[in-house]
C-alpha cells in the first residue's frame, strides 16, 4: 500500500522496483558497459508477481537501453523463474510476454492443484482457446506462460505418499525435486547434496526414517533467543531503512522514458 505521508510507503513496491532496475541497468549496462541480464523469480503468488513484474519491465522498455551516441538500442534479456505459480493472464497476455521477449521457466510438481487455476474450462490445452477469447469475448480464459519443467515427487526415494496439498506444493519440495532430476525416465539422484532436512521446515514430508521433524522451522519461542544469562528474550533488529535518496529521482526517469 502506498503512503506519501509515511517514511516506508511513499512509493509503492511498483514504483519502488521499477526505479531499481532502472538505476542498476543504467550503472552496469548503459556506463560500464557490461553484459547483463534481468532474472525475477517467486513462488506460488510470488511467481505470479514474479511474471507481472517481469512483463511490466519489458512494457515500460526499462531492458532498452542505448550505449552512445548513434548505436543501436540493446535489449537487456529478461527471463522468470517461477515456482509452483498459477496461471497470470489470457491467452493475448501470453502472447504479448513472447513479443516482449520475456523468457519464462515454469517448475511444478504434477500433483500440485495451484498452477491447474485459474482457467479450468479454458486454458493453453484446449484446442478453440483463442476462438473463445477473440469470437465469443470468453472472460475466464488463462494460459501459462513460457516453457514448462513438469517433476513429480513420487519420483524421490525420500519423500512418503501424501495427500496433504501443501506438500505438493512447498516449495523446499520443488528445490528437492530439482536437485534430484536427472531427465525424463531417469533415475532421481541428489547432485548438490542440498540438506534433505529443508523439506521438512515447514511440512511433514520426508520419510520417518530419516529421524528429521515435521514443521521444524516453527519454534515456539516465536523468534526470540537465549541470551548469555540463560533468558530467554526478543533479539535486537535492525532498524528498517527509508526508501533511498534517488528512488524518486529514477521513478521520474522510468515516467519520462515511457511518456516519451
Amino acid at each position: 500500500m502506498k503512503e506519501e505521508n509515511c517514511d516506508y510507503c511513499g512509493f509503492s513496491a511498483r514504483e519502488q522496483i521499477l526505479a531499481e532496475v532502472k538505476r542498476l541497468v543504467e550503472k552496469y549496462c548503459k556506463l560500464a558497459g557490461e553484459e547483463i541480464s534481468i532474472t525475477v523469480t517467486g513462488h506460488s503468488l510470488g511467481a505470479a508477481l514474479a511474471l507481472i513484474t517481469a512483463y511490466d519491465i519489458a512494457e515500460m522498455k526499462l531492458n532498452i537501453v542505448t550505449r552512445g551516441n548513434g548505436s543501436h538500442p540493446v535489449a537487456v534479456p529478461i527471463t522468470v523463474y517461477s515456482f509452483a505459480g498459477p496461471r497470470v493472464g489470457n491467452l493475448k497476455f501470453k502472447e504479448r510476454c513472447e513479443e516482449l521477449g520475456v523468457k519464462v521457466l515454469r517448475v511444478i510438481n504434477i500433483h500440485d492443484k495451484v498452477p491447474m487455476v485459474p482457467g479450468i474450462i479454458a486454458n493453453e490445452k484446449l484446442q478453440f482457446q483463442k476462438y473463445l477469447e477473440e469470437a465469443m469475448a470468453f472472460p475466464w480464459s488463462y494460459a501459462q506462460v513460457g516453457t514448462e519443467l513438469a517433476l513429480d515427487h513420487t519420483h524421490s526415494p525420500f519423500l512418503m505418499p501424501t495427500n496433504d496439498l501443501g506438500c505438493a506444493h512447498n516449495l523446499e519440495a520443488h528445490l528437492h525435486l530439482i536437485d534430484g532430476y536427472q531427465g525424463k525416465g531417469r533415475k532421481f539422484r541428489l547432485v548438490t547434496k542440498r540438506d534433505i532436512a529443508l523439506v521438512n521446515k515447514s511440512c511433514d514430508f520426508l520419510k520417518k526414517e530419516y529421524g528429521v521433524p515435521p514443521c521444524w522451522r516453527q519454534d515456539e519461542n516465536k523468534g526470540m533467543v537465549r541470551n548469555n544469562e540463560g533468558r530467554w528474550v526478543v533479539p535486537d533488529r535492525p532498524k528498517v531503512a527509508d526508501h533511498p535518496p534517488d528512488t524518486a529521482h529514477h521513478l521520474q526517469q522510468v515516467l519520462k522514458v515511457f511518456g516519451s
